[in-house]
């Protein structure tokens, strides 16, 4: 893998800051883990061995708050297994959907104080990642 994302780059974000912000949307989250967490030198968690994922539960543990006062909230999450349909290396650890009640909610959370510590975390855990806007659809039993 030669191309890695952990922040959005200026143009996707201001495609996202372009559409509606009054709906609710669903963020699809997709996660690779680093083996070992990198802090910024001088971090309180900098040389403390911890794991990509342990670094991204501490990420959970402290924007977690943030989060569900926004009105957010985990609809779905998974385990990777396997790919079917896509490149044969392509692999990450886990993935999950969040719900906001609309992308307001979204830009609330990630202007906050604490959330802008919290995401160290985020960044010291991840390897790659993608985070991809979905406008929530109706559930059912079939594909279409």
């Amino acid at each position: 893998m030669t191309d890695s994302y952990i922040d959005p780059s200026p143009a996707n974000f201001q495609a996202f800051k372009d559409l509606p912000r009054d709906e609710p949307i669903h963020m699809l989250n997709l996660l690779l883990y680093r083996d070992l967490a990198e802090y910024p030198e001088g971090h309180e968690h900098h040389g403390n061995g911890w794991s990509g994922r342990r670094a991204y539960e501490e990420y959970g543990k402290t924007s977690g708050p943030i989060f569900r006062r926004v009105g957010g909230k985990i609809v779905w999450r998974g385990a990777f297994q396997t790919v079917v349909t896509g490149p044969d290396d392509m692999r990450w650890h886990d993935g999950f959907v969040a719900q906001y009640p609309n992308a307001g909610a979204f830009f609330e959370m990630i202007k906050d104080a604490d959330y802008q510590q919290a995401v160290v975390n985020r960044t010291a855990a991840l390897v790659d990642s993608r985070l991809v806007r979905f406008e929530p659809g109706a559930a059912g039993e079939g594909f279409g």
